[in-house]
């Protein structure tokens, strides 16, 4: 099983469960709250994601990089943004330089 294969296997089951009962489905329930949640839910995984890289311990470091993919891709599928996009996006920056690839953003 390839990453990019869990992947979008995740985008689907969010996807199906966006409209779910917010009482069953956590996906329905961050997509209940809005926009505001879902980011602040990335924003706070991803802070979770960082203190457990400083603190050096793997497997918390594993736990929340999971927990910060999932809550990115519940912001992409809000946002209508597949994650073959995000994707195409990080093939066309293959074997760019970071620098380069930077300088050239139009954001």
């Amino acid at each position: 099983m390839s990453a990019p294969d869990t992947l979008v296997r995740l985008e689907q089951t969010i996807a199906a469960r966006r409209g779910a009962d917010p009482d069953s489905s956590y996906v329905a329930k961050l997509n209940a709250k809005g926009l505001g949640k879902i980011t602040q839910k990335l924003g706070e995984e991803a802070v979770e994601t960082v203190i457990a890289a400083l603190v050096e311990d793997r497997e918390a470091l594993v736990g929340e990089a999971a927990d910060l993919l999932f809550h990115l891709m519940v912001l992409l599928g809000t946002k209508d943004v597949p994650l073959a996009e995000v994707m195409a996006e990080l093939d066309r920056r293959e074997g760019v330089s970071g620098i380069a690839e930077k300088a050239s953003r139009k954001y």
